[in-house]
Formats: C-alpha cells, sequence, structure tokens
C-alpha cells in the first residue's frame, strides 16, 4: 500500500482557498488513507509563504501537515525558524511547537 516516489511536487487544492504547493526529493504516498510523508529537503509554498523543512507528514483526512526537522517559515516581513509547526492546510493557520525554541526575524 505504500508507492516510494522521487522527485516528488504535489499541490493540494481548494475551492476556496488558495493551493498549497509541496515539492520534496522523497515521498511516500500511502494508497490506502492518502496520507504522505514528504523527506529530504521539502518546500511548501501558498500566499507568498514559503515554509522548508526536513520532513513533512501530511495527513488529508484531518487537512493537518505537520513539518519537523529544520524548519524555516518565510514572508515577505519576516523569517521564523522552528523544530516543528502544524499547518491546516485548509485554513492555512500555523501552529508552532511552544515547547522549542523560536528564532523570528524581521524583514
Amino acid at each position: 500500500n505504500i508507492l516510494n516516489l522521487s522527485e516528488v511536487e504535489g499541490i493540494v487544492s481548494s475551492d476556496t482557498r488558495s493551493d498549497v504547493k509541496i515539492i520534496s526529493k522523497n515521498a511516500e504516498y500511502n494508497y490506502s488513507n492518502q496520507n504522505s510523508k514528504f523527506y529530504n529537503d521539502v518546500v511548501i509554498t501558498y500566499d507568498e509563504i514559503i515554509i522548508k523543512c526536513d520532513n513533512l507528514d501530511l495527513n488529508i483526512n484531518e487537512n493537518i501537515a505537520v513539518c519537523y526537522n529544520n524548519v524555516t517559515v518565510q514572508d515577505k516581513k519576516s523569517f521564523m525558524k522552528a523544530k516543528k509547526i502544524t499547518l491546516n492546510i485548509l485554513t492555512k493557520d500555523i501552529s508552532i511547537n511552544a515547547e522549542d525554541k523560536i528564532d523570528i526575524t524581521a524583514n
């Protein structure tokens, strides 16, 4: 039920919100539940926001993407580093793991 992929590019689309684009060198796609694990140079882009990380677990049923290991989030005004963030792929809300150190720099 697991498909191993390389040089991956995917889009999570919505009728009411902007698309979320995901790129990585590798991924595992689970046929049975449609969840994916992206790894190696993961880049997520939407609404002029760029998230980079080593790992991304995408849970389609819960509309949640968990980014972890060397996470950065950049937009026009700021640059943030964190160990782990959770992205709601429908609302685009980001939750930051509050137990870890967060570095934010204003542009």
